[in-house]
């Protein structure tokens, strides 16, 4: 049983595609953390030694994730919203922010928040 930062990686999977279970680390970082660490990204999860799941822990814990990133990633959109610039003002509407049409892909948000959570917003 391999734990990493509050999670408990499953035995059966790839070590690379066990470690997209943390918070910040994707397909990509994974595969680059193990190559840096020169560790085999097939290797399952259950044959990884103790000193390699030190090794793995100590490089992860030089990026921001978790709990971190995600205070991160509020900070910015809290900013965003406060200069009430367009994305802020999307992301306060629940809306889409990168462009994305919403004539048929956003109608749910559109149709929970109702017009009369949209409206005071744009009168600020």
């Amino acid at each position: 049983m391999f734990r990493l930062m509050w999670h408990v990686l499953p035995d059966t999977k790839s070590i690379w595609i066990a470690l997209t279970n943390i918070y910040g680390v994707g397909r990509k970082k994974s595969k680059k953390v193990l190559d840096w660490l020169k560790i085999n990204y097939l290797k399952k999860v259950k044959d990884i030694t103790e000193d390699e799941q030190k090794l793995i822990g100590d490089e992860l814990r030089k990026f921001v994730l978790e709990n971190d990133l995600k205070r991160e990633i509020a900070f910015a959109i809290k900013r965003l919203r406060e200069i009430k610039c367009y994305r802020g003002m999307r992301h306060a509407m629940w809306l889409p922010v990168r462009g994305q049409l919403t004539r048929k892909n956003a109608r749910t948000a559109k149709k929970l928040l109702g017009r009369s959570k949209v409206r005071p917003i744009l009168k600020k």
